[in-house]
């Protein structure tokens, strides 16, 4: 950076500017505030020498926003005043790491930006308009210095173009929002089970067929209702990839296009079935989940499958090419004479190393075209390839066994980045995939694992959110789910998040809200409204609301009935030591600003209990721990959001101590069947009881049977017993059995409250 700026801070008088007086996202690494104001002139002059498409987006941008007149001469434009252009030298290799810094001056009088590229120039801008933003009404904005760039080099949204499409207006939208909070990566989900939305010209048919289904689900998967109407056929031309592709280079966002392999490829497979490695036919799926039918590894797959990224990669200049390489199921291959006898002759282990070998040589051949390929962790099965990135989706592990073994790694872990889960409480919200990632969440996110040293983390590329679109129908619901959530991403991506200051950041996020208010944006609303925590209290439990207003607004009642105005002031945690309904909500000035929240308790002997588990729930369906299971929530069967705990491959084996002996004869607890998501119910369960917490005798078991009779929903008469501790045992499925999505893998199990009466 030019050394302009300690002329300055030598002339001003410096402090550090206090983070709560700007409403900036992704909040600067470094501000200081300088003595005096720039006022927002009527007119603007923007200095000739200022890179020219870089500034022309601001023009537009200020000029939607302020509607200042045109004043011309051949040494001004529509909007001026004086911007003076950064210093934009060649970068030598070694400095590779600064084309996204830059820095801001402003002074009474001018407003200098500084940056090594046009790509520092640009992101400096939208730090700018924000700040226009903030300041227009008052007309004047504090003289600061501004210093600063991102923490990683990968910031990244995905967008899941196959279950719903979204047409290329829609597109440069999403690719619109990104630019505007400095995100820099646009993962382009372009070919799954249900279509093919890419015209590759040698294989027509991969539009022609696979671009469309006959219908769609619809609702919640355990309903397994569809709506009986054929969707496409949906596809973007190369001509439309192109434009997409510039559009977004303009915003210096880079396009990372993905192509599955080896599953997810019925779409393909419709198209051209001698790629599998049975006869068929095939149809692009009209439910949600992971099918059997896979790409088969043979050599006209492979031809088939080059040919395919020759055209992608002639489109798309990404150095990275998606790969997938997610939930392949290996039972066609176990079936397969040919599967069988490359696994013989190349001296693999099993199928886990055939999808080794598959992701190997598609390396192999991306690597020749001095591109890099990127997958789900998955394509960790069987041994790495050589030069591939892994993105870490399943949790945290593939990322760090990625960055021990020398590989780049983004992390993208569903617990905290799937922006298909739900953001607020589930009986208000749009039907979701499931899971529960709320705001606060998504900004605690570390990218960073704790388990890596210095060396390690420098493989950690980078953060990005997903969006899969099994439930979003259109583009308003596109932008609901993204927001505000994408504001918290912009901050831990760029690395100035601090989730000890989340009220802070809280507050910047409702400011920014007028924004999208002004861009006509759909966002949730979710924070407004009220929320809950349970914790344990010396009889039953505590239910503690709060909201992002003031607390005073909340209101609540105890008898099912909808809050008012006039009902009960919130000052203090709710005991819970009977079974009832707390609803609530916020008001301002007499008026309802907040949906009703609503939570029904269930308490029995063990509600806020002690409780541990052997084994812990997976990080994507963890919220609350072992708690959740005894805090008196029952959840919805077809929502899988917060009250639930998964357990993928793992039994559940829960301990809870009534404190004292306690006398009881019934115990109940729920677990799920969805098996296009892999949850399938308990195989069995055993209750135990004990007087010491060590020796455990067993006084109830059943079967798979019983299970599916009850439909997961399990209440057991136990007799009459006396004990202190209870054990309650439940069995996972075990290896999903052949004919049922995800087969071959662990199934998921799903249990929620465990109550005893």
């Amino acid at each position: 950076m030019r050394s302009i700026f300690l002329v300055f801070c030598l002339l001003s008088s410096t402090f550090f500017f206090s983070q709560d007086k700007l409403n900036l996202i992704p909040y600067p690494q470094k501000i200081e505030l300088l003595e005096g104001e720039f006022i927002i002139p009527e007119t603007f002059i923007l200095d000739e020498s200022l890179p020219k498409e870089e500034t022309e987006y601001f023009k537009k941008y200020i000029d939607k926003v302020f509607k200042f007149k045109n004043e011309k001469n051949k040494n001004t434009v529509h909007l001026v005043y004086s911007l003076y252009p950064p210093t934009l030298s060649h970068i030598p290799k070694k400095d590779e790491e600064k084309k996204e810094k830059y820095s801001i001056y402003i002074s009474p009088k001018r407003i200098i930006i500084n940056s090594y590229t046009k790509q520092g120039y640009f992101l400096a801008l939208q730090t700018l308009i924000q700040l226009f933003e903030q300041y227009k009404d008052s007309g004047k904005i504090p003289a600061m210095k501004i210093e600063d760039e991102p923490k990683f080099a990968w910031r990244g949204m995905h967008l899941d173009v196959c279950r719903h499409f979204f047409t290329v207006a829609e597109v440069k939208q999403y690719i619109d929002y990104l630019a505007m909070y400095k995100l820099n990566t646009f993962h382009w989900h372009l070919t799954d089970d249900q279509g093919w939305r890419i015209e590759i010209k040698k294989y027509p048919k991969l539009t022609q067929i696979g671009s469309k289904r006959k219908e769609s689900m619809i609702g919640a998967y355990v309903d397994n209702t569809f709506d009986g109407k054929i969707y496409g056929p949906y596809f973007y031309t190369q001509d439309q990839i192109k434009e997409v592709v510039k559009y977004a280079a303009e915003r210096y966002i880079t396009v990372v296009p993905e192509i599955e392999m080896p599953g997810h490829a019925l779409a393909a497979l419709s198209a051209y079935p001698e790629l599998a490695c049975t006869k068929g036919p095939f149809e692009p799926a009209t439910k949600w989940g992971v099918f059997d039918d896979v790409f088969c590894p043979k050599d006209e797959t492979f031809k088939f499958l080059e040919n395919v990224l020759d055209e992608v990669m002639t489109l798309f200049p990404s150095q990275y090419i998606h790969i997938g390489g997610d939930e392949c199921p290996k039972t066609r291959w176990k079936e397969c004479a040919h599967c069988q006898e490359l696994i013989k002759k190349n001296n693999l282990k099993d199928e886990h190393g055939l999808q080794s070998y598959f992701i190997h040589r598609i390396e192999k051949y991306v690597n020749s075209k001095a591109r890099k390929i990127i997958g789900w962790d998955e394509i960790l099965e069987g041994g790495l390839a050589p030069n591939a990135a892994v993105m870490s989706w399943t949790g945290v592990n593939g990322g760090i066994e990625a960055a021990k073994s020398g590989h780049f790694a983004v992390m993208t872990p569903g617990s905290y980045c799937y922006f298909d889960h739900y953001q607020g409480d589930p009986a208000t919200e749009p039907n979701a995939f499931g899971g529960f990632t709320p705001l606060d969440k998504v900004y605690s996110y570390n990218p960073i694992p704790s388990e890596l040293n210095a060396e390690q983390a420098k493989f950690i590329k980078g953060v990005q959110a997903n969006l899969w679109t099994e439930y979003i129908l259109d583009f308003k619901q596109v932008q609901y789910m993204i927001f505000p959530r994408l504001f918290a991403l912009s901050e831990v991506g760029w690395g100035t998040s601090d989730p000890k200051n989340y009220k802070e950041f809280e507050g910047r996020v409702i400011n920014e809200f007028k924004v999208l208010d002004k861009m006509g944006v759909n966002y949730a609303k979710s924070i407004y409204n009220i929320t809950g925590k349970v914790t344990a209290a010396n009889t039953g439990v505590s239910y503690e609301l709060s909201t992002s207003q003031d607390p005073n607004g909340i209101r609540y009642t105890l008898d099912g009935t909808d809050p008012t105005a006039n009902s009960q002031v919130y000052k203090t945690p709710v005991s819970v030591s009977k079974s009832l309904m707390i609803k609530s909500a916020y008001f301002e000035k007499g008026q309802l600003k907040s949906a009703i929240s609503s939570q029904t308790f269930t308490v029995s002997k063990t509600t806020g209990k002690k409780i541990t588990l052997e084994q812990q729930p997976s990080e994507n369906y963890s919220f609350g721990g072992a708690f959740t299971l005894v805090d008196g929530i029952i959840g919805n069967q077809k929502q899988l959001g917060k009250t639930w705990l998964g357990f993928q491959g793992k039994d559940v084996v829960a301990t809870i101590d009534f404190g004292h002996k306690t006398q009881f004869s019934e115990v109940y607890f729920n677990t799920l069947d969805n098996k296009g998501s892999w949850i399938h119910f308990a195989k069995s369960a055993q209750i135990f009881i004990s007087d010491d917490g060590t020796n455990f005798k067993m006084i109830k078991e059943i079967g798979k049977e019983e299970i599916l009779k009850a439909k997961g929903k399990i209440k057991l008469n136990v007799g009459n017993q006396s004990s202190q501790y209870i054990k309650v045992k439940i069995e996972n499925a075990g290896i999903i059995p052949a004919g049922n999505p995800g087969a071959d893998s662990k199934a998921w199990l799903f249990v929620d409250e465990i109550g005893v009466n």
